[in-house]
């Protein structure tokens, strides 16, 4: 009789238990829904002068953080790689974003318009472009923001010029998503 009711309690404990580890499984597996990371690569900045490709990449990701806190269940994540605008590698983009949890992978672009007659003479004007895929490689939207025909700024540092155009560019890409409605990105402006 003792036995029985030794079995009966761990049966009882066990059931319990278990009962208990599922809501606690699909509060996490909500969780990891709600909160999604995209990525974003470094962008392929023409002309390719070295002196200017770290503070672009300082603008950029300083422009594109001040976006993304706005967007609560998204995180960003930096990938410190170059990824070819124009020859996307999909099984890249794959790889990268199933070994960072990532839903999304942002491939962009920033092109400085080039004046004067010298070889390294250009304008702080540029023109943001950026490609959007998913986690399974699948393209999704492609935008560009030319920063001197949307604001007609001729003034100006190129950092500026790059944290607007990197703005409007993330604008224009969740206006074409919201548009083409085969991926949401919910509390996108």
């Amino acid at each position: 009789m003792m036995n029985h009711l030794y079995l009966f309690a761990l049966g009882t404990f066990f059931l319990f238990t278990g009962c208990q580890s599922i809501p606690a499984q699909n509060i996490t597996a909500a969780k990891d829904l709600k909160n999604q990371n995209i990525i974003y690569f470094n962008p392929e900045v023409f002309p390719d002068i070295d002196e200017i490709k770290e503070p672009t990449y300082t603008a950029f990701y300083a422009a594109v953080s001040e976006k993304t806190q706005y967007f609560r269940n998204y995180n960003m994540l930096r990938v410190d790689s170059y990824m070819p605008y124009d020859a996307v590698d999909v099984g890249a983009v794959v790889e990268y974003c199933k070994n960072n949890n990532a839903q999304l992978a942002v491939i962009p672009k920033v092109k400085y318009f080039k004046v004067g007659v010298g070889k390294y003479v250009f304008s702080n004007q540029v023109i943001i472009s950026m490609k959007l895929y998913d986690s399974l490689g699948n393209f999704l939207a492609e935008t560009n923001y030319d920063t001197y025909r949307k604001n007609a700024r001729i003034l100006g540092s190129a950092e500026n010029s790059i944290k607007i155009g990197a703005t409007g560019a993330m604008t224009n890409l969740g206006k074409n998503l919201r548009k083409s409605k085969t991926y949401s990105i919910s509390g996108a402006n």
